[in-house]
């Protein structure tokens, strides 16, 4: 299958040949019309005619002579005769020589003649530069819809990116061809639908913290009144979490190469990070490359949220499948709704349900499906037999 990106290249370089073979032609005509008319017929013809006209080879010098006056001013030119021995008679004015118009024709009864038209001096010199003149007009007329159509196309294209710099990030450009400028039109709109879906993603997520911050400062402010020590360093420790994981959120959308790489043991990882909530963990033993302090982040806010709005027991159960491992946070609460188990992880989700007052679910699983895509995995949100939630990550294997 042919890369879209070479159809330009082709375009172009066919239309060089193409004016090419176009120059060639009118190369060929131009020839044939400037160029010298006489063909061998014709010359035979010319050479019969003359040893029609002129007097036989015996006849007197005085009499040959003036038969080729005659010729040279019937033909304005200069008309000269060799006889068999060689002497050459010459009648009409001497002409600047151009071999374009000199013929030499022989006779039947072995004399030779020849003859010079006359012509402007510099007429070769006018010639070559009409022949250079239709060649530039030709090879203009051809390469002319192809320049006017790519840079037609360009031009869109530039005001198109210009439009979209101007502040509208909606705007997309013509898609238009298969060639290169068709290529940047598509990379540009992937581009243009990247940082379009960024910037609405960050302004989402500034109104929903913005939002979820009045909660705590509001608790703060009353704490403070009332000078109630843990409700103050509960908000503080709520406030610095929210942070945190607005500042992750923020890490993680940088460039790939500021994540670390190196071997991890997943089933450790899990045990500690269950034990640290109290539950149970199990499974094979599994290796993955990746970002040991990140992946701890991710497993942690799924055991958390599990713990916070599940029902114990939490467990944690690690499976390989061939070249993928598996992670799974089980609880045995009430499940999420099917319609909901995508949403829940957009950023501050609050489940159907839950009041306000109760606060989002956050930041945690976002960062966990940030954390995973950066280590090439998924994470799903799957119910459970017999009642609850199970949280499956999937992971290469190392």
């Amino acid at each position: 299958m042919r890369r879209p990106g070479r159809r330009l290249f082709w375009h172009i370089y066919i239309t060089l040949l193409a004016s090419l073979a176009l120059v060639a032609v009118l190369g060929a005509v131009i020839w044939k019309l400037t160029g010298d008319p006489a063909s061998p017929r014709l010359r035979d013809l010319g050479a019969r005619v003359a040893g029609a006209l002129l007097p036989p080879a015996d006849a007197p010098v005085e009499v040959q002579q003036a038969a080729i006056e005659r010729l040279a001013a019937a033909v304005r030119g200069r008309v000269t005769l060799t006889d068999a021995q060689g002497r050459q008679l010459v009648a009409g004015d001497s002409v600047e020589r151009d071999e374009r118009h000199h013929w030499m024709m022989p006779l039947a009864d072995g004399r030779r003649i020849g003859a010079q038209l006359e012509g402007p001096p510099w007429s070769g010199v006018f010639t070559g530069f009409r022949f250079i003149a239709l060649v530039a007009l030709g090879v203009g007329l051809a390469a002319l819809p192809v320049v006017r159509m790519l840079t037609r196309r360009l031009e869109s294209l530039r005001a198109g990116v210009e439009l979209w710099g101007s502040g509208r990030i909606n705007h997309r450009v013509e898609e238009k061809g298969r060639d290169e400028v068709a290529a940047v039109a598509v990379a540009f709109n992937r581009a243009a639908a990247r940082i379009e879906g960024l910037i609405g993603a960050h302004k989402t997520m500034l109104a929903h913290a913005s939002h979820e911050l009045r909660s705590p400062l509001a608790r703060l402010r009353m704490a403070i009144e009332t000078r109630n020590t843990a409700e103050i360093e509960r908000n503080f420790a709520e406030l610095d979490g929210l942070i945190e994981e607005i500042l992750l959120a923020s890490r993680l959308d940088q460039a790939a190469d500021a994540l670390r790489r190196e071997n991890v043991d997943v089933l450790a990882l899990a045990a500690e990070e269950a034990a640290a909530y109290g539950s149970e963990s199990g499974g094979d033993a599994a290796i993955v490359a990746g970002d040991p302090v990140l992946l701890r982040r991710a497993l942690r806010n799924l055991i958390d949220n599990a713990a916070r709005h599940g029902r114990a027991p939490v467990d944690v159960v690690v499976s390989v499948q061939d070249a993928r491992v598996a992670v799974e946070v089980r609880d045995r609460g009430t499940g999420i709704a099917e319609a909901e188990r995508e949403r829940v992880f957009e950023p501050f989700y609050r489940p159907r349900g839950v009041a306000e007052a109760s606060g989002s679910w956050g930041l945690g699983l976002p960062l966990v499906r940030q954390i995973v895509a950066r280590h090439g995995g998924e994470v799903r949100c799957l119910p459970r037999e017999g009642g609850g939630t199970v949280f499956r990550i999937t992971l290469p294997r190392a």
